[in-house]
């Protein structure tokens, strides 16, 4: 069994494979040849909380799981199984694992849904999390421009010239949300906001929205109105979304789910966009998108000798 580090995973899962990892998963999960259990919480009374979510892909299933406590951080970690004998295969550190996912997940659908000229991004978050959002995006369209906003000003100059010098695109941090977000083709939430973080009047017609800030169903990015003004919506799973997903929890009714313009992940390929269409993809993540870039890194820590060999 292999323990691999933060670094060991950032190394050895690049974006642009992922992204593809992620399109296979989904097609695994049409075809009935995946499986993924909803992420589960356990609350304590000292504030933490300990998450887990799991999934089955190919050769390989497992379970990430994390421990968070607002007032001391988090910890992630993944543990990853042999399917057809259950031997435990490796134990990774899964910070960035996670990461790298979130971003593949949301490029995925980006590519599916964002219009194929799509050149500006607009950007509300400058967190650990908006990085790997902005670098699945620049993987699968030609951006020209990156405008960013956070509440923070010297964290979002940051974040901007972090992401110029990595990406070597023209990056802007903005003074305000609205100037980050006007006349983007594809704009980005990934925030831990409780309320909306954006309007409806600065989205342009024909534009993709990815949400990925919180999948708490007491928070939200997306104002009810850029709810009610998609023309489609997009979700890794339907089922974890009535568990988790504020942005949608808080803006319908129990009728509101049998909307036609809401769509799994897994069934989006048929899809044809209207050039003035506007899309959204409200991620939430799955254990099973955890386990197929878990089982890809194993494949390369192997190949290419990395990690500490911890149990036989």
């Amino acid at each position: 069994m292999l323990y691999l580090t933060e670094e060991d995973v950032r190394k050895l899962l690049p974006m642009a494979k992922c992204i593809r990892l992620m399109r296979e998963t989904f097609e695994a999960l049409a075809a009935g040849t995946a499986l993924n259990q909803p992420r589960r919480r356990l609350f304590l009374p000292t504030g933490s909380v300990l998450h887990s979510m799991a999934g089955a892909i190919g050769p390989y299933f497992g379970t990430k799981y994390y421990a968070v406590n607002v007032k001391h951080g988090a910890h992630f970690f993944f543990s990853l199984f042999d399917a057809a004998t259950a031997r435990p295969l490796a134990l990774m550190e899964a910070n960035w694992l996670g990461q790298i996912r979130t971003g593949a997940a949301s490029g995925y659908v980006t590519d599916l849904l964002a219009r194929k000229d799509a050149a500006k991004l607009g950007v509300i978050g400058s967190g650990f999390q908006a990085r790997s959002q902005v670098e699945a995006a620049l993987a699968v369209r030609k951006i020209g421009q990156v405008s960013v906003y956070s509440r923070g000003a010297a964290r979002r100059a940051t974040f901007a010239e972090q992401c110029r010098r990595a990406f070597r695109v023209e990056v802007e941090a903005t003074e305000t949300a609205a100037e980050a977000i006007e006349g983007a083709d594809i704009v980005i939430t990934a925030t831990f906001a409780k309320d909306p973080v954006i309007e409806d009047a600065w989205i342009r017609p024909g534009a993709h929205i990815n949400a990925m800030g919180s999948n708490n169903p007491q928070r939200r990015e997306i104002p009810a109105s850029v709810i009610a003004r998609a023309d489609l919506i997009a979700v890794d799973s339907i089922e974890q979304a009535r568990i988790e997903s504020g942005d949608l929890l808080l803006a319908w009714s129990e009728e509101d789910w049998k909307t036609p313009r809401l769509v799994e992940v897994q069934n989006l390929a048929a899809y044809e966009r209207k050039p003035d269409a506007v899309t959204l993809f409200k991620s939430n993540g799955l254990g099973v998108q955890d386990v197929a870039a878990a089982g890809f890194v194993y494949e390369r820590a192997l190949a290419m000798g990395f990690g500490k060999r911890i149990y036989s």
